[in-house]
């Protein structure tokens, strides 16, 4: 039996690193955070997007690409307060599958493994490639009120620590999980 399954898409960091404007920077042809978000899409019910504050054109980038989007006013606070936005957004009974909008390379067969995952009874699932754990990360519905309460820039690291008995590992062969974009130059790199 499969569960409703709510994709979150965090798209509200500032991407200072990268000089602004990350999320929106082209990669073949189309804007980063789109690709992570397509990924998503293939897997799951529906896909909340969170961005910050004045960040009207990935807003609509986003929106435009069939996602539900959330501005979270606390986000320059921390990761932890824009997985909340999300997760307080996320109907009852829904479990979760929490992904990041500047990680571009990851497949949509990995979303669709780590959903079956939580659709067996996983409680806490994740990918790893080589041994290294990587994202998307996905919750059972019981853990979305926890996930609501976050407000440290942590995000869900300390509720995976806290919970690491209920944390069921899926080898994938997708590099993907591992990189994401934070320079002009890991851009140029994943444009080649």
């Amino acid at each position: 039996m499969t569960t409703p399954t709510v994709g979150i898409l965090l798209a509200a960091g500032a991407g200072t690193r990268f000089g602004g404007g990350k999320l929106l920077a082209p990669l073949h042809g189309k804007p980063l955070a789109l690709h992570a978000l397509a990924a998503l899409q293939a897997a799951v019910d529906d896909v909340i997007a969170v961005v910050r504050p004045g960040d009207d054109d990935l807003h609509a980038a986003l929106r435009g690409a069939g996602a539900r989007v959330v501005v979270c006013p606390q986000a320059a606070d921390g990761m932890g307060f824009s997985l909340a936005c999300a997760a307080r957004q996320t109907p009852a009974g829904h479990n979760v599958l929490v992904a990041l909008g500047d990680m571009p390379a990851i497949q949509p067969h990995t979303v669709r493994l780590l959903r079956a995952a939580l659709d067996a009874g996983a409680g806490i699932v994740a990918p790893t490639y080589q041994g290294r754990r990587g994202h998307p990360v996905g919750f059972l519905a019981g853990f979305v009120p926890t996930l609501a309460s976050l407000d440290a820039d942590q995000g869900a690291r300390a509720l995976l620590r806290m919970n690491a008995d209920q944390v069921q590992e899926v080898a994938v062969e997708d590099a993907g999980i591992l990189a994401d974009i934070d320079t002009p130059a890991d851009l140029a790199a994943a444009q080649g």
